[in-house]
C-alpha cells in the first residue's frame, strides 16, 4: 500500500476543520485541543521528518508548525469569545447572569479571568502539548538513528 503525501495547504484546512470541530464539541473550551495538541505533535515530527535529516531542520519546522496550530486555536478563541467580552464596555453589565464560572470572588474579575484563560491561555496550553509530544517523536526518531549507526 503506497503512502499518500498531502499538500500542506491541504493538511491546514483539514487541521483547521477539525480545530473548530474540537472547539464546537467543547462548547467554546478548547480543552479537546489540547488534548489533540499531543496527537498533532507526533504527526508534525513525522511531516517535518520526510525530506529532511537534519535534526535542527525538524526542530525548527516542528517549533513553526506548532505556532501555525496554536495560532488558529487563538483565532478561533478571538472569534468566539470576542463578543463576550464585549460587554466588558457595557457598564450596567450584570456578571453573575453572563454564563461564565465564577472562577474568583468578584464576578466582574472572575469574567475577565475567564476571558484571559480562553483567549491567551488555553491556545499556549496547546502549544506546550503539541512541543512536548513532538519532543519524544524526536527522541525516539534520534533513537532510532543512532541504533542505525551502531
Amino acid at each position: 500500500m503506497a503512502k499518500v503525501r498531502l499538500d500542506i495547504s491541504i493538511i491546514l484546512v483539514m487541521y483547521i476543520l477539525l480545530d473548530a470541530f474540537f472547539i464546537a464539541c467543547g462548547m467554546g473550551v478548547p480543552v479537546f485541543n489540547i488534548i489533540f495538541g499531543f496527537y498533532i505533535g507526533r504527526y508534525i515530527v513525522r511531516r517535518a521528518s520526510i525530506n529532511t535529516r537534519s535534526f535542527t531542520e525538524i526542530y525548527r519546522k516542528t517549533t513553526l508548525y506548532a505556532l501555525i496550530t496554536s495560532a488558529a486555536t487563538f483565532i478561533g478563541m478571538l472569534l468566539i469569545w470576542t463578543p463576550k467580552a464585549l460587554l466588558l464596555t457595557n457598564p450596567e453589565t450584570n456578571y453573575e447572569k453572563v454564563g461564565v464560572p465564577m472562577i474568583l470572588f468578584d464576578p466582574k474579575a472572575s469574567f475577565v479571568a475567564w476571558l484571559f484563560l480562553m483567549i491567551f491561555i488555553a491556545p499556549f496550553l496547546q502549544l506546550l502539548t503539541t512541543i512536548f509530544s513532538s519532543f519524544f517523536a524526536i527522541q525516539a526518531k534520534y533513537i532510532k538513528a543512532r541504533k542505525g549507526e551502531e
